[in-house]
């Protein structure tokens, strides 16, 4: 019930079929469209613009409408994305098809393009990432922020925030055991240390939990935050464990609390609960959230391996269709450092996007805090099968029609729903 109170404010309009008064543009986005990802570039770009945008929740892959312009229509034709023309009674008809009660379909309007921000570390790659990675094949803008902006109040500048693959807890992503001899590891090292004193913190540790603190604020104040792979954990971790060391001695210096496991708060999380940690310095894991465990790395077949998306009612649950609309609604999955989240350790408040049907593994999950929402996608790249360390960046234009990656972009577009009252 708090959820539906609290998704139900991005309900859509209701559209008068005569009321549309001139031609449209079409972005379809099922089978027929040649570029997904650049089409939300596209939408994204008009919003910039004061334009409107209408999102036609399960028509045709959850497609964009907008009002015909040369000036659009120029612009998709350089971007690559295929649009259809339709005139004022073919747009009146398509409305009143969308609409019709028999229909799992519906229109949400989308007014203002939202202010993005990544949260990075300075040194970091784009194709690191691939939200990152997306926002700039899609051509969507973005501002980097990090540890000073987060702890400053600087997320209120913005409306969307994503989480780059980032430890909250400490621990530089548990490669200590692998890496701790790597340049870029020992590097990364002495940069966050340097960067907590500055800040005025003994630890790394006390710092990001401090940082983990901030975004949640922001979430509490009304913002919208996405994460994948290990910023989603590791983030819960950090809130449960606020006031409790469990970092061991080569990550801040001294010993973790032995009694760190009974100590935890998972009042404080906002997705997980009843996790048990793996405080093992020498296992790439932080918890059994991670399912299956990433070490030892699991052995799966990549063309056996996929994922399936709940269909939701679009007219009484919009936010969840939006998160999920897309051409397909079967993805091949894909590995991360948390690869997928176990089901049993969510909390009930969590609305499961999509899992593995036939075992314990979430992959997409939704949530309300406060004013605000998250939503966390596991695994690290929707195209890179098993990512590792060093391997080359995923090249978008081999991949512009993937359905993994669309969901990235969903979530982008969300915050710029038009807010409105609950239906009755």
């Amino acid at each position: 019930m708090i959820r539906r109170l609290f998704l139900l404010f991005l309900i859509a309009n209701s559209y008068s079929p005569t009321a549309v008064a001139q031609s449209k543009l079409l972005v379809p986005m099922d089978l027929t469209q040649s570029d997904h990802l650049k089409a939300y570039g596209v939408a994204f770009w008009l919003l910039q613009k004061n334009g409107e945008v209408d999102w036609l929740l399960n028509y045709r892959g959850g497609s964009f409408l907008c009002d015909y312009s040369e000036v659009l229509a120029r612009e998709c034709r350089v971007r690559g994305v295929s649009f259809e023309p339709l005139g004022a009674s073919e747009a009146a008809a398509l409305y009143a098809d969308v609409q019709r009660e028999d229909n799992n379909m519906d229109v949400v309007r989308l007014e203002k393009a939202p202010k993005v921000a990544v949260y990075v570390p300075p040194n970091f790659k784009p194709w690191d990432d691939a939200v990152t990675m997306a926002l700039e094949y899609a051509e969507i803008p973005y501002t980097k922020v990090w540890d000073e902006e987060v702890l400053s109040g600087k997320l209120a500048e913005y409306d969307w925030l994503h989480l780059h693959h980032e430890d909250f807890t400490g621990q530089y992503g548990k490669f200590y055991a692998n890496y701790r001899n790597a340049p870029w590891y020992i590097e990364q090292q002495l940069l966050y240390e340097r960067e907590a004193k500055r800040l005025g913190y003994r630890k790394v540790s006390d710092e990001k939990k401090a940082v983990a603190r901030a975004i949640k604020e922001y979430l509490g104040g009304g913002g919208f935050m996405f994460a994948m792979c290990s910023a989603t954990d590791s983030y819960d971790i950090a809130l449960a464990a606020e006031n409790v060391d469990i970092c061991d001695v080569m990550f801040d210096g001294d010993p973790a609390d032995r009694d760190a496991q009974q100590r935890l708060d998972f009042a404080k999380t906002l997705a997980f609960e009843n996790f048990t940690l793996d405080m093992n310095p020498l296992r790439y894991e932080y918890s059994d959230i991670d399912i299956p465990p990433s070490d030892p790395p699991p052995i799966r077949d990549p063309n056996t391996d996929y994922f399936t998306l709940f269909e939701f009612s679009a007219k009484y649950d919009p936010v969840p269709t939006m998160l999920t609309q897309g051409h397909a609604n079967i993805i091949r999955g894909f590995m991360g450092q948390t690869t997928a989240f176990r089901k049993s350790l969510i909390k009930r408040t969590v609305t499961i996007l999509a899992e593995r049907e036939g075992t314990d593994e979430v992959r997409y999950i939704h949530g309300n805090f406060g004013r605000g929402t998250f939503t966390w996608y596991s695994g690290h790249d929707p195209e890179d099968y098993q990512h590792a360390v060093g391997d080359p960046p995923t090249d978008l234009t081999l991949h512009k029609n993937s359905p993994g990656y669309r969901l990235i972009l969903n979530n982008v577009l969300f915050p710029a729903a038009k807010k409105k009252q609950q239906k009755t």
